[in-house]
C-alpha cells in the first residue's frame, strides 16, 4: 500500500524516498529493526457544568517518532517538527541508543491490503462546532428533567481525527485515518438533607456525528446517568463475605479487561511477570470461558485498521474453552518470543514507544438465558455497573468497586445495594464461572486504558455470567 494517499504525503510532502532515507539513518549505527511513526491529530473538547459551557477548545498535535531495536534494547526519539532535518536528527539519536551490527532496510515498500473498519466520510471534528455544543446542552436538559432530585449535571464531549503513517525497515508502509467521538454525562442526585449519589452515562466510537442524533442520543445517555443516581438514593449498604456473584452484560467486562486482559499482553509474559506466563495450553479458566481480543469490529472505540507498528488488526483468541491459547503481541515481543505479531502494538502518541495493548477484549456468549442465571441463585449479588479497580499483574489479584448492584434473593433481584467491592484473583475467578449468558454486549464506547503512563481507547464486553464463589467486600 503506497503512502501517496496519506495526509503526510499530501500536506507535508513526505515521499517514500524520505522514508527510506530516515530508515537508513536509523540503522546507520546498527540494529535489527527500525520503524517510523508519523502522527497528526486534530482534537475538540467541550465541557458543560451547571448549564454553563465551562470550556470549548480545539487543537492540533503532530510529530514523528523513530525506533531502533537491537535484541531486547530499544532506542527511541521523536520530534514535533516534520521537516527532514528534524526527523533525521531523531533517527540518529535512536540509532545511537540501540547500536549494533549494521544492516540496511528493505529495498522497497509494500503494505497490508487496505481495509476500513470505520468508514466515516465526515469525521465529527470536521463538523460545525455549534452542532457538537448542542449535544452537551441536550444531555444537561434531559438529565435535569428526569427527576427533581437531580441537582447537578456535568456533560462533556470530545472528538479527534488522527492520521498515522508507519514505515519499517522490513519494507512495510501503511497509513490510517482514525476518527473518534465520545459524549459523557455525570449526574448527582440527593434526597432533601441526604448525601448525594452519582450516576454515569456515555458512549461513542469511531463514528459520524449522526451517531449521536440517530443511534445513541444525548437524552439516552443522560437518562441512564440520572437513573443510576436515583437508584442509589434507595440503596442500602451491601453485604460482605464469600458469595455467588452475577455480572451483568456490557461494561462489567472491565473486570475481565483488568483482571485477565493485561495479564495476557505479551510483554508481561515475555518477562515472566504475568500470572499467565509459561502456561500456554493449560486450563486457566472454566470450560465455559472463551475470551478474544478483536480490533476489527466496525466503528468500535477500540478498533484499528492497523496498529501503531503498521500491522493489520485481527481477532485473537486468548482463552478458548478455558484453555490459554495466545497472547497479544507487538513486534518486539513477537520477535523475542518467536510468535507472529497480532496487531496489538499501540502507543498514545508519537512521543511514546509502542507496547502490547488491548483493542476490544470480551468474553463470548454462552448458552444460558440471563433470567435463568439469576433464578439459579438463592442468595448473592448482581453487579450491573463498575467504577474503578486495582490489579496486580504478577499475582492476578484485583479489587473492583461496583457502582450499581442489587441483592439476589430467592432467584430474583430485590434491593439495590451500595459500597460493594469484588475481591479476588483473575485466573482463579474465571475457574468459578458456572453459567454464561447468551447476551454478549459490548460497552457503549467509553473505555480508556492506562499502561506504563500511556492511555489508549479500548472496548470491553461480557455476557451475563455467574461466578459461583467470590469474596465480596461491603459494610456488613
Amino acid at each position: 500500500m503506497g503512502i501517496s494517499g496519506s495526509l503526510f504525503a499530501r500536506r507535508f510532502g513526505v515521499t517514500e524516498q524520505d522514508l527510506e532515507r530516515y530508515l537508513r539513518e536509523a540503522l546507520s549505527s546498527g540494529g535489527d529493526y527500525a520503524d517510523l511513526f508519523f502522527e497528526y491529530v486534530a482534537t475538540t473538547s467541550i465541557s458543560l457544568d451547571e448549564t454553563i459551557v465551562k470550556s470549548a477548545t480545539q487543537g492540533v498535535s503532530m510529530g514523528a517518532g523513530v525506533r531502533v531495536i537491537q535484541g531486547e534494547r530499544s532506542g527511541y526519539a521523536y520530534t514535533d517538527d516534520l521537516v527532514p532535518e528534524r526527523v533525521l536528527h531523531a533517527a540518529r539519536v535512536a540509532a545511537a541508543i540501540a547500536s549494533g551490527p549494521s544492516r540496511q532496510p528493505a529495498a522497497a515498500f509494500a503494505g497490508p491490503e487496505r481495509r476500513d473498519c470505520y468508514p466515516v466520510a465526515t469525521a465529527p471534528s470536521e463538523t460545525d462546532l455549534a452542532e457538537r455544543l448542542r449535544l452537551v446542552q441536550r444531555a444537561d436538559e434531559a438529565a435535569r428533567a428526569y427527576d427533581k432530585r437531580v441537582f447537578q449535571v456535568q456533560a462533556a464531549y470530545g472528538d479527534s481525527l488522527r492520521h498515522v503513517l508507519v514505515a519499517t525497515s522490513e519494507g512495510v508502509a501503511a497509513h490510517d485515518r482514525q476518527p473518534m467521538a465520545r459524549l459523557n454525562v455525570l449526574v448527582l442526585a440527593r434526597e432533601k438533607g441526604g448525601e448525594p449519589r452519582s450516576g454515569y452515562g456515555g458512549g461513542g466510537g469511531r463514528v459520524e456525528l449522526s451517531f449521536f442524533l440517530n443511534e445513541k442520543t444525548p437524552e439516552q445517555f443522560a437518562r441512564e446517568a440520572a437513573r443510576q443516581a436515583v437508584v442509589q438514593l434507595e440503596a442500602q449498604e451491601g453485604p460482605a463475605g464469600e458469595m455467588t456473584v452475577v455480572l451483568g452484560p456490557g461494561w462489567p467486562g472491565i473486570l475481565l479487561h483488568e483482571a485477565v486482559g493485561h495479564g495476557l499482553e505479551a510483554d508481561f509474559n515475555r518477562k515472566g511477570v504475568s500470572a499467565f506466563a509459561n502456561r500456554m495450553g493449560e486450563q486457566v479458566a472454566s470450560p465455559l470461558v472463551t475470551v478474544v481480543d478483536d480490533g476489527t469490529l466496525a466503528h468500535r472505540r477500540g478498533s484499528i485498521n492497523i496498529d501503531d507498528e503498521g500491522t493489520p488488526s485481527q481477532r485473537t483468541v486468548l482463552i478458548e474453552n478455558g484453555v490459554l491459547k495466545g497472547y497479544m503481541q507487538d513486534r518486539l515481543s513477537s520477535r523475542l518470543m518467536g510468535a507472529p505479531p497480532t496487531g496489538n502494538g499501540r502507543r498514545e502518541s508519537y512521543q511514546h514507544i509502542p507496547i502490547p495493548r488491548m483493542t476490544n477484549t470480551f468474553m463470548l456468549s454462552g448458552e444460558s438465558d440471563p433470567e435463568e442465571i439469576i433464578r439459579s441463585v438463592e442468595k448473592g449479588i448482581y453487579c450491573a455497573m463498575f467504577g474503578g479497580g486495582q490489579v496486580d499483574i504478577t499475582s492476578g489479584n484485583f479489587v473492583f468497586s461496583a457502582i450499581e448492584s442489587y441483592l439476589i434473593e430467592g432467584g430474583r433481584l430485590t434491593r439495590p445495594v451500595r459500597g460493594v467491592t469484588l475481591i479476588g484473583n483473575g485466573p482463579e475467578a474465571l475457574k468459578h464461572v458456572t453459567m454464561v449468558g447468551n447476551d454478549l454486549r459490548l460497552d457503549e464506547g467509553i473505555g480508556t486504558c492506562g499502561k506504563d503512563g500511556q492511555n489508549v481507547p479500548v472496548g470491553v464486553g461480557i455476557p451475563t455470567i455467574k461466578l459461583e464463589r467470590m469474596t465480596v467486600g461491603g459494610a456488613r
